[in-house]
């Protein structure tokens, strides 16, 4: 009988952690929250990041650095990205962004896949968009889950989870600053 009580518990607790790692956080969880996030506001001039990546398991895989110049025109902006890893590799990413108003924006860049759609809402914006990502001698087509946090004027925590048929299989996070 105990063992078939701890398999029963063992069972719901697995079911708990489907349930739960299946869910995610809604962009209008961050309603109300300050400081507002305006892209057009946050990425303009000069800005720095620094970032890793961690693999499935948690693990550090890859360190970077970006180098950022963005500018904007009415509600047109241009964000250029200058990517240095730990490895040596140098990657060049110029985003095409646009203000769709209500807090929404859509965006292209080089690599990316059809179009970026955003949303913001308080201090949060949440990408997504399809990216085909080289890993060695081979591309795969992924889907980021990108958040962005901002933590003051001058500070955002980037976030992003890689996915692949639905599975978490790296993570980004990065840490963008503005340069004085």
């Amino acid at each position: 009988m105990r063992l078939l009580n701890k398999v029963k518990q063992g069972m719901a607790a697995m079911v708990l952690l489907l349930l739960t790692a299946c869910s995610s956080s809604d962009i209008n969880d961050y309603q109300g929250t300050t400081p507002d996030l305006d892209l057009k506001q946050f990425f303009d001039g000069k800005l720095t990041a620094h970032g890793t990546v961690q693999d499935y398991s948690g693990k550090v895989v890859r360190r970077f650095t970006v180098d950022m110049l963005a500018s904007w025109q009415g509600n047109q902006g241009e964000i250029k990205e200058w990517f240095i890893y730990d490895d040596g590799e140098k990657q060049i990413r110029i985003w095409k962004i646009t203000y769709l108003g209500n807090g929404k924006y859509s965006g292209t860049a080089n690599d990316i896949l059809g179009e970026a759609e955003g949303q913001a809402v308080g201090m949060a914006l949440q990408w997504e968009y399809e990216m085909m990502l080289p890993v060695d001698d081979t591309e795969y087509q992924v889907t980021f889950d990108d958040w962005m946090f901002l933590i003051d004027d001058n500070t955002i925590i980037n976030r992003s989870d890689i996915n692949k048929f639905g599975i978490t299989m790296a993570e980004v996070t990065l840490v963008i600053s503005k340069v004085e």
